[in-house]
């Protein structure tokens, strides 16, 4: 092997970046017989030295500014771990424009900018990564980008968020209130403080954003992505939902069809026979079904210090091996294409509806013909409880409707709730998949 090294700058010692610099220092050796140089962490921007410390790296490695690190012309590699769109933005695009390679885990950035970035990396025929920014140490976007790449993708359905993930398995598992699972995450170390990017479903929006953009090769940025998050499930809807043959999961789906492509994240009823309903807990699965390669699916930990810093790595020593064979720039940005996505009005899907209704003669009559004037046609009705709200007696009411467009659904709705029967919509969720019999 060459007595030679690639050098690396470091942008932030957070959790993942803390996590790339101790496997690069622990797994040293073994990288570089695969890759037949040593990556070499040169220098590293970080405003807090005490991270540095802790990691023993040396004070002269710290950088003082990000300027010091693109002026190194023994630096080709920048690792951007810094979080947040600025200034991990601005430093990306400086790097790319300077000739560095750049790798990342920044979703956020990727999802909204991924654009500029690939334009400045395809213009200085330099590489730019970001395996680690969807699914954590899932290799996803490898896959999509180079072993699927001659397939026709149908559909991508990913569970990608670990926080809402445990949060459902725990409502399913323990029949608890969403508070109270979500409580449970936070003392766990699955949630944060604010958990509005997991729960209101934004964080799954800018991964399937991503993962939409390589697999139809079309710019999919996060205001295409319908959203609806998890807050409105309840014990009741879980119940249900097993009796019916389902599961609830926070579903991000991408699919293209001649008119354009769907891409959205909301809570949906899943089949029990589909292969994402046995994801439990924090884990992350992507599903993916092509013209060639039929179904498929990418099972990992999806977050999380070192899976992540795995992936970081792992496009490190790709780039390494670019690098030594005089090949990098191979994969430019497959996304020019202006594709139509297809807003949620237009989606079809089924349905599960669960609404209280006076419990009198005639009631179901009126709820069928109001569904029936909107073609929304119903599969299955089952009346599962009787209340009693200011001394009326009420029943539940639980449909699912067959497939259907979104708008109807939606339209018939409006005019359910302005009927004097109808005592209120309790939840609309969405519908994959056939039920278990």
């Amino acid at each position: 092997m060459k007595d030679a090294s690639i050098g690396i700058g470091l942008l932030g010692l957070g959790t993942v970046g803390s996590g790339v610099y101790k496997l690069l220092r622990e797994n040293a050796s073994q990288i570089a017989q695969r890759i037949g140089k040593r990556l070499e962490v040169r220098m590293v921007l970080e405003r807090d030295p005490e991270r540095a410390r802790i990691l023993g790296i040396a004070p002269a490695t710290l950088a003082r500014d990000f300027e010091e690190i693109i002026d190194d012309p023994q630096i080709q590699i920048v690792v951007e771990l810094l979080g947040g769109v600025e200034p991990a933005r601005a430093f990306m695009l400086k790097a790319l424009r300077r000739g560095k390679h750049v790798v990342t885990a920044n979703k956020d950035v990727v999802a909204a900018y991924g654009k500029e970035l690939f334009e400045a990396a395809d213009a200085g025929r330099v590489d730019f990564y970001f395996e680690a920014s969807v699914g954590g140490g899932i290799p996803v976007i490898h896959a999509l980008k180079e072993n699927l790449a001659a397939n026709k993708i149908e559909e991508v359905i990913g569970i990608v968020n670990g926080t809402t993930n445990y949060i459902l398995t725990r409502m399913s598992e323990e029949q608890i209130e969403f508070s109270e699972a979500l409580q449970a995450a936070q003392e766990a170390g699955y949630a944060e403080a604010d958990p509005s990017a997991d729960i209101d479903g934004y964080d799954a929006a800018r991964k399937i954003a991503i993962l939409a953009s390589i697999a139809f090769n079309s710019r999919v940025t996060p205001e295409n992505v319908f959203v609806e998050g998890i807050t409105g499930i309840v014990p009741q809807d879980v119940i249900y939902a097993r009796e019916l043959g389902y599961v609830i999961k926070l579903l991000a789906i991408a699919r293209e069809y001649n008119e354009g492509v769907e891409v959205r994240v909301h809570p949906a009823f899943l089949s029990r026979n589909h292969p994402l309903a046995a994801v439990q807990g924090v884990f992350n699965a992507i599903y993916i079904n092509g013209n060639a390669v039929g179904e498929t699916m990418f099972y990992g930990q999806g977050a999380g210090q070192m899976p992540t810093a795995s992936a970081v790595a792992g496009d490190l020593m790709e780039i390494a091996r670019n690098l030594e064979s005089g090949a990098t720039g191979r994969f430019p940005c497959s996304c020019y294409l202006d594709k139509h996505v297809i807003p949620i009005g237009q989606v079809h899907t089924n349905y599960y509806l669960r609404m209280i209704v006076k419990d009198k003669p005639g009631v179901m009559a009126t709820i069928a013909g109001v569904l029936g004037n909107h073609q929304v046609s119903i599969a299955s009705v089952i009346q599962k409880r009787t209340l009693f709200t200011n001394g009326e007696r009420m029943a539940e009411i639980v449909l699912i409707t067959h497939e259907v467009l979104e708008q109807n659904v939606q339209d018939a709705l409006a005019v359910l709730k302005s009927l004097s029967i109808m005592g209120s919509i309790e939840n609309m969720i969405r519908v994959e998949g056939e039920p278990r019999p």
